[in-house]
């Protein structure tokens, strides 16, 4: 019997000018030590950025369109059995995608080299819009590893 409490998950506006909470979520992955609008302005600028490739489409759609090119819907995960651990490949919830997709999206983001943040973000929304990328790849790559590890699983709880 755990003498914890049962975590509750904080509830997260949505962002002041999209009104959206995706947005206001990718926001909070870009903030670094509490400085919130920094994060906006470049969450921001990428989009207004995305002004530019977006045909018929807001920015909104477009961001959104990248976010859910980046969702994973399988994963692995380690599952211990007798003295051996396998890669169990599971199905990922809904809201583990998005914080997946997101995490992967700024994390990427921020090993390119173009010279401002905001640039960086832009440019890896780009590429998951057209199938290529860090993030898009590591997607694939999680696929992959699911696809090559199915024969367990037989193993998942």
């Amino acid at each position: 019997m755990s003498r914890r409490k049962a975590a509750t998950k904080r509830e997260i506006l949505p962002d002041s000018k999209y009104h959206n909470l995706v947005v206001a979520k990718c926001i909070n992955v870009v903030m670094w030590d509490g400085k919130k609008e920094v994060a906006e302005n470049i969450v921001y600028g990428a989009m207004e950025k995305l002004k530019t490739i977006a045909k018929d489409k807001d920015e909104l759609t477009t961001f959104l369109e990248a976010v859910d090119a980046l969702k994973p819907s399988v994963e692995v995960k380690g599952r211990r059995v007798g003295g051996a651990t396998y890669q169990v490949p599971v199905e990922v919830r809904p809201v583990r995608q998005q914080t997946l997709a997101l995490r992967w999206l700024v994390m990427f983001a921020r090993k390119r080299g173009e010279r401002s943040m905001e640039e960086r973000l832009f440019a890896e929304l780009r590429d998951a819009l057209n199938g290529q990328g860090g993030a898009f790849k590591k997607k694939l790559d999680t696929h992959r590893m699911a696809e090559a590890n199915k024969a367990f699983a037989h193993f998942r709880w």
